[in-house]
């Protein structure tokens, strides 16, 4: 079992994007791919249909989907919607990184 916090800012952010788009309903499809600095990449993207290779979970109204390669280095993570001077977007806290790039867009553990 994957454990994944999506804090209340970063729900309300994806819920928003949602409508905006035209997507509500759909899940939120979290994974890992290769690339950056530090070796891999977080990827977020709404998905209306689940391939049968990933663990699904409700968290409040929003579904969140993980594939099972990525889910050992996703597990424990946090997802945050930071807004402010200094930093905005979304940001991914995660317990496996042992390495993160100065961007906090890449990491390997």
């Amino acid at each position: 079992m994957v454990q994944v916090e999506v804090t209340p800012p970063a729900k309300a952010e994806v819920l928003k994007i949602m409508e905006k788009q035209g997507k509500v309903g759909t899940a939120l499809r979290l994974f890992v791919q290769g690339g950056g600095c530090s070796g891999l990449t977080y990827g977020m993207t709404f998905d209306k249909e689940e391939s049968g290779d990933e663990v699904a979970f409700q968290d409040g109204g929003l579904k969140v989907v993980v594939d099972h390669a990525s889910a050992p280095l996703l597990n424990g993570v946090k997802v945050d919607y930071l807004l402010g001077l200094d930093a905005s977007g979304f940001k991914i806290y995660n317990p496996n990184a042992t390495h993160t790039c100065s961007c906090g867009k890449s990491f390997s553990a």
